[in-house]
């Protein structure tokens, strides 16, 4: 009981920074509307219409609210059996379901993360990104380091 309920506490933690902060970027930023932080990092407004990195657009948005679905029930299922590491699949529980929230409401994801070094820009993204990523590695090396 308390491990589902700091798994809980987790996911909810996700999804409400990662909606905080697509609200205050929504409200306060205009789109494509670029303000710097350090020499290396920006705030921006973009909004992406498809996957990781804005890769494969033109699929629509209720396909990426399908895949979403699957994925969720398929990491909510994997958090029931007990598989993996539980604190990584919180981490991406609670990072797909903040971008799932931006797709059902705006048919986009918002990203305003905008890391770069020169002329090299790594595509903006979230927290729900930065959750789904951190989760994913840590379910990938707990999962390599076990062997």
């Amino acid at each position: 009981m308390k491990r589902s309920f700091s798994i809980f506490l987790i996911v909810l933690a996700v999804i409400a920074l990662d909606q905080m902060t697509k609200f205050l970027v929504i409200q306060h930023i205009s789109p494509y509307e670029s303000i710097r932080v350090l020499p290396f990092f920006h705030i921006v407004h973009v909004q992406n219409a498809g996957a990781a990195f804005g890769s494969f657009r033109g699929l629509g948005s209720s396909f990426f609210i399908v895949i979403s679905l699957a994925a969720i029930l398929f990491v909510i299922y994997l958090l029931t059996k007990k598989a993996y590491n539980q604190f990584g699949l919180s981490l991406v529980l609670g990072g797909a379901v903040g971008n799932l929230i931006d797709r059902m409401l705006y048919g986009k994801v918002v990203d305003f993360l905008d890391f770069f070094a020169g002329s090299f820009h790594w595509p903006a993204f979230n927290v729900a990104d930065s959750s789904l990523t951190i989760g994913i590695t840590i379910i990938l090396l707990t999962a390599l380091l076990k062997k």
